[in-house]
């Protein structure tokens, strides 16, 4: 009974690599995790975080049974119920506040806390029963998905990471590969083996930024005028695919125009990249036909992203590059995943004329008197730390006359604020399907522990709730194998000879089609096959500049440790990420404002202020303040997130976050206003 075993399963987490691992267990107990050889994508290897999950799964904090708040909203105190008791509660609460709000005061707000299909999706079929308000997943990826869709058509593809060994110049661009896509890299370096360059632009110096033969320190939020420079450089060279564009391309003029507005000396100006430099990779871009630009999500979170986005994704087919093995580019691969996706998240039940709630208006939409959100289910995210503008979420999470149900895995700084906090299983406990946005290999992975304690699948849960309310639509009683099942009944599936069966037996099948091969040869996915280079992408001016009061750009891409809540409350990594949330300060900023290294200082924006320790190194750009990783502000010195500090705004396309959007200042924290800042936290 206590021999070691070793058994595949699927990373859940929200990553393009979506690893294939295995799982050495004893008994009940997860001992190990790493990824599978033989894999072509993970190959073996699995990411500094989720080598630590064994310690997340058997975390002594675990939520293991249902809870039932007894004190003010905020403080974290409950007292344990069944689970009957839980859900004659939420059903009873559910029906009274109907009831008197409407079913449209109802909302649930999910995200990508497991990729897993069933248990990320299948939860929003409930809601789409009851009629509750429909949540906008904009938080993350919009921006970037919209820009992406507008040049190229829905269903995003990308170059098969398999094929950048072919690539021979590979432009990493407002991406930190080696952290947020890390099975990316070994197709690099046999690229750069068999003699590609790689370049790498970013505004903060990072472990990718070393890895490249070239980094590029680019201005925040001038890519889309690099972009269109580059561009009119190449038009100007003659070196875009004449046969290409006149088959595939519209609205040609247009971007031309837009690039002559943006010559190389105003671009070098503007972006503070040398015009040389410029120069120069046009030139490399119009003789190397593989070339891949490979683009990131982070680079979207400001008012201009989805300009900059489809500037930058144009390059590829400007030169033809999608016609070459190797050539291309990158965002997401979720396109190449043909399922029948009508069911299991409810869509056939969405009634008409539904409330839409931008996810990034969260804090609005709590604290609006008008439409009033009489109750809120969370789950798969944690939204007083990761949404925008923290103070009018907790705000909102306080209402008295708000009732607030949590799924967790942990007390995250959201569950705090929870009438009921529910034990949700891990990605070992229950089984699921998952597709992967950075390769096309589709996967099973079963439930390979028991659950601990009481904890229950998210799918188990709403289930229940949909008996309660007397929904009986047979989606309310399939099982995660039946809707899995269904998602698979698709005619490029059964082509292909899948279905459950087979995908449980291989566990992990490479989609195989002409399309995912060479993505875009032939044109885009609009039903001309034309890729839309007009209305013509544009350096956008932002209304949020830096000024006297507020004179640095805040950026928050992913920490070497710390990327988002997620692994969050884990002491290795706490501890290997510094021990508290840091900031990254260039010199000559710090020398302005009298800053010094390993120093405590105060963020300000207009929005509020946040104490962070301070790093003084050049991997920061002049004028930019980094913030890596987002921590639960439970663990922050001040108790406050990092989105304290950034507002509700949207970017110009997919009503996205603005995460790199808000300009700060920054000042030393004195010991004196330490204490009083101190002792107020401990008043409050």
């Amino acid at each position: 009974m206590n021999q070691l075993r070793v058994l595949r399963s699927v990373c859940p987490l929200d990553c393009p690599d979506t690893c294939a691992v295995n799982i050495t267990v004893q008994g009940d107990r997860m001992l190990k995790l790493a990824g599978v050889p033989d894999h072509p994508v993970t190959q073996g290897f699995a990411c500094v975080k989720m080598s630590k999950y064994p310690l997340r799964q058997e975390h002594e904090d675990r939520l293991l049974q249902p809870m039932r708040r007894v004190a003010a909203k905020g403080k974290g105190q409950f007292e344990p119920i069944s689970w009957d008791e839980a859900l004659d509660e939420i059903e009873s609460q559910l029906r009274s506040r109907i009831a008197s709000h409407g079913e449209q005061s109802v909302l649930a707000y999910s995200y990508a806390g497991t990729m897993g299909l069933i248990e990320c999706e299948h939860p929003l079929a409930f809601f789409r029963g009851i009629g509750a308000s429909e949540l906008d997943w904009t938080v993350c990826a919009a921006t970037g998905g919209a820009a992406w869709e507008a040049n190229y058509g829905p269903d995003k593809m990308s170059t098969p990471p398999e094929d950048v060994v072919h690539s021979r110049l590979i432009v990493l661009w407002g991406i930190n590969a080696l952290r947020s896509n890390s099975h990316l890299v070994p197709f690099m370096k046999e690229a750069r083996r068999r003699g590609a360059k790689i370049l790498h632009i970013d505004p903060y110096r990072n472990e990718t930024s070393r890895f490249a033969d070239e980094h590029w320190q680019v201005a925040v939020g001038t890519d889309a005028a690099l972009a269109l420079a580059i561009g009119g450089e190449i038009l100007g060279r003659g070196g875009h695919d004449e046969d290409y564009l006149t088959r595939y391309a519209d609205g040609l003029d247009a971007y031309r125009a837009a690039c002559e507005e943006w010559p190389i000396e105003r671009a070098a100006e503007f972006c503070g990249i040398a015009a040389d430099k410029i120069e120069r990779l046009a030139g490399e871009m119009a003789t190397t036909p593989a070339t891949f630009i490979k683009i990131g999500y982070g680079m979207t979170r400001n008012e201009g992203g989805g300009n900059a986005a489809r500037a930058i994704t144009l390059l590829p087919a400007l030169l033809g590059a999608w016609r070459n093995r190797g050539g291309g580019g990158g965002l997401s691969t979720s396109g190449g995943f043909p399922l029948n996706s009508s069911r299991y998240s409810g869509r056939h039940l969405l009634k008409p004329g539904r409330r839409h709630i931008n996810q990034n208006h969260l804090g609005q939409a709590l604290n609006d008197q008008q439409q009033p959100i009489s109750t809120l289910f969370v789950f798969n995210s944690n939204p007083a730390a990761i949404a925008p503008d923290s103070n009018s979420v907790r705000s909102g999470l306080q209402r008295e006359d708000l009732f607030t149900v949590v799924l967790e895995h942990f007390q995250t700084d959201t569950a705090d604020y929870a009438d009921i906090l529910l034990p949700a299983t891990t990605f070992v406990e229950h089984p699921d399907l998952y597709k992967a946005y950075g390769h096309y290999h589709l996967q099973w992975a079963d439930a390979i522990l028991p659950a601990r304690g009481e904890s229950r699948p998210n799918s188990w849960v709403f289930q229940q709730l949909a008996q309660r309310m007397g929904l009986s639509d047979p989606v309310f009683s399939m099982s995660t194998e039946q809707l899995a099942a269904d998602l698979l009944d698709h005619p490029q599936l059964r082509e292909q000879g899948i279905d459950l069966e087979r995908l449980k037996r291989e566990r992990s099948i490479r989609l195989e089609t002409a399309e995912n091969q060479r993505p875009y040869a032939e044109g885009s996915h609009f039903a001309d096959r034309k890729i839309r280079f007009a209305p013509a992408p544009r350096q956008v001016e932002f209304q949020s500049q830096p000024n006297s009061e507020y004179p640095l750009r805040l950026i928050s891409p992913p920490g070497p440790f710390i990327l988002n809540t997620s692994m969050g409350n884990l002491e290795p990594i706490i501890k290997a990420a510094g021990g508290q949330p840091t900031v990254l300060v260039h010199p000559q900023d710090a020398a302005e404002y009298e800053i010094q290294d390993g120093q405590r200082i105060e963020i300000r924006s207009k929005m509020g202020a946040i104490i962070r320790k301070a790093i003084v190194t050049t991997d920061a750009r002049k004028g930019v303040v980094v913030a890596v990783g987002q921590w639960w502000p439970k663990l922050a010195p001040d108790k406050k997130s990092l989105n304290d500090l950034t507002d509700q705004g949207l970017t110009d396309l997919g009503g996205g976050s603005l995460f790199g959007n808000a300009v700060v200042s920054i000042s030393s924290v004195r010991e004196e206003q330490r204490a009083e800042r101190q002792s107020a936290l401990q008043t409050h």
